[in-house]
This record gives C-alpha cells, sequence and structure tokens, in this order.
C-alpha cells in the first residue's frame, strides 16, 4: 500500500508531491520548521496526511529538546508554526489538538517519557487514519452500482492521506469487488492534483481511467456517463456544508442537474463541531503564481490580476450523503453529524 509519509529514525520520510508524477522523490525531515514549509508548499497535501504530518511535527519539535525548563514555551512555539501552515484543512487542527491534549496529559512526567508518548500519539493518529480509509472505502463501495464511471476531483487518494485514500477508497473498494468500470478524472486546475497525483496513483493500482479537463465534467454528465460524482473534503461544518478544492461546488451544482449522486468521502475528524455552517470556514488563498504559471511557464501576461482561493464550499443541500469511517449519513446533516460525533 502506497503511504506517503512515515517515521523511523527520529526522522519523517514523504513523499516529494510537488515532484509527481515526473519523479518520486522522497524527503528526509527533522526539523519540524522545515516540515511546516513543507506542508505550505504542498509537498505534502490533502487533510487527513496534512494533520498526520502535523502530529509527527510536534515529535520533531520536542525530541531534540533537552532542556525541561523552556518546554512550554517551545511547544508553544511548535503548534502555532505548524498551525500557520494551512488554514482550510480541519485535519490538522484535530491532530495539534490530540497531540496537545498528550502534551497537557504527560507534562510532568520527565521529559523522555513525554516524547514516547508524543510519538505514540502521532503513530497512532497515523494507523487511525489507514484504518478509518479502508472503512470509508467499504461503506462507500455498496453505493456504487455495478459497472460504475464514477468521476472525481483532485486526489483524495493514499497520497492525501495516511495510506488507501477518502475518495479513491470508495473507488479502490468499488475496483475489488468488481463494480467499477472507469474513474474520469479531473485534472483540477491550478495545482493539477487530478493529472499529476490522482492519475498516477490510478496508474500505480492498474484502474482504469480517463482524465479530462475541469470543464468537460458537465458534458460527460450531460451523456449520461457519469454514474456518480466521489470527493473528499477538507472541513465540513456542523450543517454538512463541506470545503473541498476549488472546483467542487460547480461539480455539485452539475450532478444536482443531471440528478447524478454526489458523495463526499471523509473521516469524522474532518467534521468541524466549531463551524455552524460552511461561511464560517477559513479559505485560504494561495499564490497568484499558480494561476499565472504551470510548473514555472508563463501562460498569463505579465501585470493581471489574479484571485487564487484554493477552496469551495458545496452547500449540503447539494451532497446527497457524507461517507464516514462510521457510517454513511445522510440528510439532515445537523442532526445525523451531531448522531456520529456523540452518538
Amino acid at each position: 500500500m502506497l503511504t506517503p509519509i512515515t517515521f523511523h529514525d527520529g526522522a519523517i520520510e514523504l513523499i516529494d508531491q510537488t515532484r509527481l508524477p515526473q519523479e518520486v522523490v522522497t524527503l528526509t525531515i527533522r526539523d519540524y520548521r522545515e516540515l511546516a514549509d513543507a506542508i505550505r508548499e504542498m509537498r505534502i497535501r490533502g487533510a487527513p496526511a496534512i494533520g498526520i504530518a502535523a502530529a509527527y511535527g510536534v515529535v520533531l519539535g520536542i525530541q531534540a529538546l533537552t532542556d525541561g525548563a523552556v518546554l512550554d514555551e517551545h511547544f508553544k512555539k511548535v503548534i502555532e508554526e505548524l498551525a500557520g501552515t494551512r488554514p482550510t484543512a480541519r485535519n490538522l487542527f484535530w491532530a495539534l489538538e490530540r497531540m496537545t491534549q498528550v502534551f497537557r496529559e504527560n507534562r510532568d512526567t520527565g521529559l523522555e517519557f513525554l516524547k514516547e508518548r508524543l510519538l505514540d500519539e502521532a503513530k497512532r493518529i497515523h494507523e487511525e487514519d489507514i484504518e478509518a480509509n479502508k472503512r470509508i472505502g467499504s461503506h462507500g463501495a455498496k453505493l456504487i452500482p455495478d459497472g460504475a464511471t464514477i468521476l472525481t476531483h483532485c486526489n483524495a487518494g493514499a497520497l492525501a492521506t495516511g495510506g488507501y485514500g477518502t475518495a479513491l477508497g470508495i473507488v479502490r473498494a468499488a475496483w475489488e469487488v468488481g463494480k467499477l468500470k472507469k474513474v474520469l478524472v479531473d485534472e483540477t486546475r491550478p495545482r493539477l492534483q487530478g493529472a499529476r497525483l490522482t492519475a498516477w496513483e490510478l496508474k500505480q493500482d492498474g484502474i482504469p481511467f480517463e482524465l479530462i479537463t475541469d470543464s468537460m465534467a458537465g458534458s460527460f454528465m450531460a451523456c449520461g456517463e457519469v454514474d456518480a460524482v466521489v470527493v473528499g473534503a477538507d472541513r465540513i461544518a456542523r450543517n454538512g456544508d463541506t470545503a473541498n478544492k476549488i472546483g467542487t461546488y460547480p461539480l455539485a451544482v452539475l450532478a444536482h442537474h443531471h440528478q447524478v449522486p454526489f458523495y463526499v468521502a471523509a473521516p469524522t475528524s474532518t467534521v468541524d463541531p466549531t463551524i455552524k455552517n460552511g461561511s464560517q470556514i477559513p479559505i485560504e488563498e494561495r499564490d497568484p503564481s499558480e494561476v499565472t504559471q504551470i510548473r514555472n511557464v508563463r501562460i498569463a501576461p505579465e501585470g493581471v490580476n489574479v484571485r487564487n482561493p484554493a477552496f469551495d464550499v458545496t452547500p449540503a443541500g447539494l451532497i446527497t450523503a457524507i461517507i464516514t469511517e462510521r457510517s454513511v449519513l445522510e440528510p439532515p446533516y445537523t442532526e445525523a453529524i451531531e448522531n456520529v460525533l456523540h452518538g
């Protein structure tokens, strides 16, 4: 199974996703600030993978510390550095909250014991994510009709998680039980995560797919060539409004118009119980060069004005179901999410 991030010998090893698909390069990171840069630069990306990376980043930040007198100050500095990397991904903050809780519970047990407990928790977060993805895949595959063509957007596969994937976990599970015909892969401008990453993953697994531009999706739905749309999520509000890679919202509108089921696949750690609806989800705005250039080749005139939100919000009313590791959630989502989190 493809795993984008591992931790051993006191270092994080991760696949540099900015180098795919041309080459597979593994980065070895021993400093939490270097990891924070890797998250900002999207060398590792996808909400669950970012959360796992941040948990291991806390371990990096504390493992080199020898002076317990500055422990509290240093821990706060590490958390702030990692929390400031990607504002939309809920899993980032969820993982940091878990690591902070372990820190508080073990703060006075001795520095070496604390380091062990933090590493244990980071590994637990990683292992739980992989298992959650497999359960998401199992739940989701039951919703996919025989001989289906699934359309997906961005990359919500093994590269975006601890392994296996959320949206691609459903694709993989459907393929394993013989229900899947093929996948339509949106290229996903401006960073082309579909063309570069999802296509690469599917090719590695031998799952049939066709790469399309983002603007082609509606045409394929109109021709009856899409049986379901399955996407991941970076943050889900209490009412089911969902933030995902920019371009997801128009897909949901198109799917609704053409009566194509639109599924969101995400672990419950992506749900933000502190946010009432999608209007409260912070949307990251990224560098204009991502729009004006492709792989450092300029495609727009110098000096143009650019908007580059990395995510959009799909209203809950356009989502057929939210597929989590615990169960498949159906409207009304406020009640369903409350039950799955606290039931």
